[in-house]
């Protein structure tokens, strides 16, 4: 690398000439840094490109692998469950990847000096969110309206609309019931109070609505009473097992007639029932061992033939085909 020329040593030289020799060191000052800023934007998108073809391998690799346990020839001796969580899980990590090419695609697009050379960005499909759910808009309006040319407030002349879905997490509240008394102040008359509201558990903390979703998360999303335990214990609601347990029992018993209503309407209307059985092995307490039980899904559904019935399904349980223990039950209890 040559050294610097130093004009120091060249005090009679003219001023022109002085001039003339610091604009041509500048402008090759200029040079050398745009070349190194070229030589190092081009080392940084090779190691990008390196990362990328690493990434893409790595995302046929996991394709691969959801191919083979969604369609191998193994996929079908496994559990149902096991098969979603395994492929959830793959589908996740494909998803990870995806994530990860589009970060380090976005790096190279950025590092791209010429601007027409820049990938243009991909356009997501456009997805319709569920018209039910209810919309809660929120307007970012500019710092400032106030035109620049001074004429006033700028006009609105349009508006871009983004939809993301949004959670709002459960939360237990304390529902507080004051009935209050009223009696005539100069005791000529009575105490005047409103009845109580019936519940269905009397004398229970549980709410209707916080038992249904003790019921719906234990039968119909196959989260066991002591896996909700530890999650509303997380909520700050700690909650025994055993008093889940004693919650969904007596609701089980108390909502049996009108599962037995249903199983009357469900049988008289309409001109087709469809029937499913299921076995399931169930404990067989003081034997130490298992039997098998018997469940049946009894479904009526006309709207296919244009029937006037509603559609509905009840289910029932037996331990055996042998006695009458059991009966009618709402789903899953």
């Amino acid at each position: 690398m040559s050294q610097p020329f130093d004009l120091s040593q060249f005090p009679d030289l003219p001023p022109e000439v002085v001039k003339a020799f610091e604009a041509a060191q500048f402008e090759l000052a200029v040079e050398r840094a745009a070349r190194q800023h070229e030589q190092a934007v081009g080392a940084e998108k090779d190691a990008f490109i390196t990362e990328l073809k690493a990434l893409i391998e790595k995302l046929e690799g996991q394709i691969g692998q959801y191919r083979h346990a969604k369609f191998g020839p193994k996929s079908e001796k496994l559990d149902p469950t096991q098969l979603e969580l395994a492929l959830e899980d793959l589908e996740a990590a494909i998803a990870e990847t995806q994530e990860q090419i589009a970060a380090v695609e976005a790096k190279i697009a950025a590092s791209e000096t010429d601007p027409e050379k820049k990938a243009p960005r991909k356009k997501r499909k456009a997805r319709a969110l569920p018209e039910h759910l209810p919309r809660v808009e929120r307007v970012i309006e500019p710092d400032s309206i106030v035109c620049p040319c001074g004429c006033g407030d700028m006009a609105r002349i349009g508006e871009d609309r983004v939809d993301r879905l949004d959670y709002i997490p459960a939360r237990y509240q304390v529902i507080v019931t004051i009935r209050p008394k009223y009696a005539c102040p100069k005791g000529r008359a009575g105490v005047v109070q409103a009845k109580a509201p019936a519940h269905l558990l009397e004398g229970s903390w549980p709410t209707e609505a916080l038992l249904a979703q003790i019921a719906v998360s234990k039968h119909s999303e196959h989260m066991p009473l002591n896996r909700q335990a530890v999650v509303m214990a997380r909520h700050g609601v700690p909650i025994d097992r055993s008093v889940l347990a004693d919650w969904m029992g007596r609701t089980g018993a108390l909502i049996a007639p009108v599962v037995d209503r249903m199983a009357v309407l469900l049988k008289q209307g309409g001109t087709r029932l469809y029937v499913d059985e299921t076995t399931a092995p169930v404990l067989d307490p003081g034997r130490g061992k298992t039997k098998t039980g018997y469940l049946w899904a009894v479904l009526r559904d006309d709207r296919g033939w244009n029937g006037s019935a509603p559609p509905g399904v009840v289910f029932h349980y037996r331990p055996g085909r042998k006695g009458v223990s059991g009966g009618w039950r709402a789903p899953g209890f």
